[in-house]
């Protein structure tokens, strides 16, 4: 078998050493990572573990108490969440909110104008077309379904052209036919456009063919890293994440 190209490359995004404190509380423990292009990075773990709030580390929306976070070699720890949306960085959310007043096109057209340079009407098709939305623009946004929220929000981000992708449970609220759709598109998205992807998922079943890699986490910590394989035969693994999810 191959080894993927991404395995001889140098990682492109890294969290080195990252503490975080809210209220008092440790919530993240020298959490430290990796990711190349191309790559799936699943993160899974117990609720209550951090995954969500590693993810508002390192998408800019909160600070860490110590450590960094790099993106192509440059320190973008202090650099707020659009600040790091200008530079390829691209997040989704547990729940697909869109605007309720505002039609498709015009989401669209919000997400081409959000900042200078402005997309143009091709870059939002050539997005559309990427992820297989196809919803007439006049469509208002609240009435569409999960998955073509989610479709929508992603088309948003790639249409300019991010090279990392954070996405926070993206099979929630969806059935299995539209899971497998969406896993069909998150490879498309790694091995075929090179996009850096780190998923938090509860569902273990949608890294399974997806995931190049999978971290564990648990109270903070990242207590194993590995294929997903060898996390599932991990007794660490399996105490802290498997017992807590048959209870």
């Amino acid at each position: 078998m191959n080894r993927p190209l991404f395995q001889n490359a140098q990682p492109f995004f890294a969290a080195e050493h990252i503490h975080l404190h809210l209220g008092g509380r440790a919530i993240l423990n020298d959490i430290s990572l990796t990711l190349r292009r191309g790559e799936v990075l699943g993160i899974i773990g117990p609720n209550g573990a951090g995954k969500t709030s590693l993810f508002e580390v390192l998408s800019g929306r909160i600070a860490p108490r110590s450590g960094r976070v790099v993106f192509h070699g440059q320190d973008i720890t202090r650099l707020p969440l659009h600040g790091r949306a200008r530079l390829g960085i691209g997040r989704t959310y547990q729940t697909p909110v869109v605007p309720e007043e505002l039609t498709v096109g015009e989401v669209l057209k919000g997400a081409r104008q959000a900042y200078a340079p402005y997309c143009t009407r091709h870059h939002a098709e050539w997005a559309c077309e990427l992820v297989g939305f196809a919803v007439d623009e006049r469509t208002p946004a609240q009435r569409l379904e999960t998955l073509n929220r989610r479709k929508l929000l992603l088309a948003c981000l790639l249409m300019r052209r991010c090279t990392l992708l954070l996405l926070d449970e993206p099979a929630a609220g969806m059935i299995n036919a539209e899971i497998d759709e969406f896993d069909h598109l998150i490879r498309v998205l790694s091995k075929e456009l090179n996009i850096g992807v780190a998923i938090v998922e509860h569902r273990i079943e949608l890294l399974e063919t997806i995931a190049d890699r999978v971290m564990v986490m648990d109270a903070g910590e990242t207590i194993a890293e590995g294929t997903l394989g060898e996390m599932l035969t991990d007794r660490r693994v399996h105490a802290a994440y498997f017992a807590t999810v048959d209870e």
